[in-house]
């Protein structure tokens, strides 16, 4: 569908909707933990355009960016892709976050203070 010298995108062979497009690095990069920021800049950069060319050429009713990693989180492909998948009211795709959790304040708020305190330490460059 389309490609330039960084990044291909193309239709997966079962597409959960239609237009459903792929978004991939031409360099192997087998998650997002190994993404470089100059790669990611790239991928970000064709994934909103084509977004838009989804949405103007379909127009769904919503869109989903979907960007899995490890087994955990439904990786199957081990090269980093990012899916662009055009949604419509009732389409095959349903819900994809559950319709509530049951975490008690404590562990949001542990959560929460481990993260900032690691993004402290992390981006302050």
């Amino acid at each position: 569908m389309y490609r330039d010298e960084h990044v291909v995108a193309f239709f997966p062979l079962e597409p959960a909707t239609l237009g459903h497009t792929l978004v991939v690095p031409r360099e192997h990069v087998a998650n997002i933990w190994s993404l470089d920021e100059q790669t990611a800049e790239r991928i970000a950069v064709a994934t909103t355009r084509l977004s838009r060319v989804v949405k103007d050429t379909l127009t769904p009713e919503g869109l989903n960016i979907i960007q899995s990693n490890g087994k955990a989180a439904t990786q199957t492909v081990f090269h980093l892709h990012v899916h662009i998948v055009p949604r419509w009211e009732n389409d095959a795709v349903g819900r994809i976050w559950p319709p509530e959790t049951h975490y008690s304040e404590k562990q949001k708020d542990d959560a929460w203070e481990r993260l900032r305190s690691a993004c402290r330490e992390e981006l302050r460059a």
